[in-house]
């Protein structure tokens, strides 16, 4: 069982190096969903199933609906046609892959074996998280909650953002 946490977390460090040293955010975003996966990984280790299952459903899954989003709001016609073909090549996809092939081996194993945990695990429902999240962490969840909402605005703002604008002094003047 340490063996496949230390994978896990050495999954999870390398996909998030991966996410903050890419340029292109459709690389960083694969890297990103891997590291969220490898996260849940890490959770069902350690016997929390519900916040494995909260990682892989919201964490990943909303990942990727916002990853659709962007694309949605960056599609600017044939100039992102061939950005693309340029993303979809094989050695594009040998990283995330990699660390994918990994994480499915390390859970498949784990099914396999599927022997009690060696750590104290005690079963949280789900109406416990939800009490706490409204009552002691309530504030942390607004927080949280303000955050993401700025970050959808923002994203919002910069994909319809196509007009630039000069200063008066950097503008060329207009022959006459």
């Amino acid at each position: 069982m340490n063996i496949a946490f230390y994978i896990a977390a050495a999954v999870t460090l390398i996909s998030t190096i991966m996410v903050i040293t890419r340029h292109n955010p459709v690389h960083a975003l694969l890297y990103l969903v891997i590291s969220l996966l490898s996260l849940s990984v890490i959770f069902f280790l350690l016997g929390a199933h519900f916040a494995t299952l909260l990682e892989v459903i919201i964490y990943a899954g909303a990942i990727m609906v916002l990853f659709i989003f962007v694309i949605m709001l960056l599609n600017l016609g044939k100039e992102t046609a061939k950005q693309e073909q340029q993303w979809l090549k094989p050695k594009i996809w040998i990283g995330p892959t990699i660390l994918s092939a990994i994480l499915f081996a390390e859970l498949f194993y784990l099914i396999i074996i599927a022997q009690p945990s060696p750590y104290n695990m005690q079963a949280v429902d789900a109406k416990a998280v939800a009490i706490s999240l409204f009552k002691p962490y309530f504030i942390g969840v607004e927080l949280a909650a303000m955050l993401l909402m700025a970050g959808v605005v923002s994203a919002a703002h910069i994909g319809q953002h196509k007009k630039t604008e000069l200063h008066r002094f950097l503008k060329e003047e207009e022959p006459s």
